[in-house]
């Protein structure tokens, strides 16, 4: 048993920075928005939209994250413990 986890141990890191990266970005998507809607709430709309598509790119690079990594790399894991 001690052997198997020793061998899943990179999947597992490598699945613990996937999940951590996607939250990391998901936050900075939401903190980035919010300074986008103060931004154009006082007054510089030019700035405030460049800042919310920042934010977007955030939020879409969060999801791809979850979707393309994040999720088969769970998969994997999962399938490889459910062998032994």
């Amino acid at each position: 048993m001690n052997t198997a986890l020793l061998e899943l141990f990179p999947e597992l890191l490598e699945l613990l920075v996937f999940g951590l990266g996607s939250v990391g970005l998901s936050i900075a998507g939401l903190y980035i928005e919010r300074f986008a809607l103060a931004t154009v709430e006082s007054g510089n709309a030019k700035l405030g939209a460049w800042l919310a598509f920042m934010g977007f790119m955030a939020f879409y690079f969060a999801y791809l994250m979850s979707t393309d990594k994040f999720r088969p790399k769970l998969a994997m894991v999962r399938r490889h413990l459910a062998e032994q």
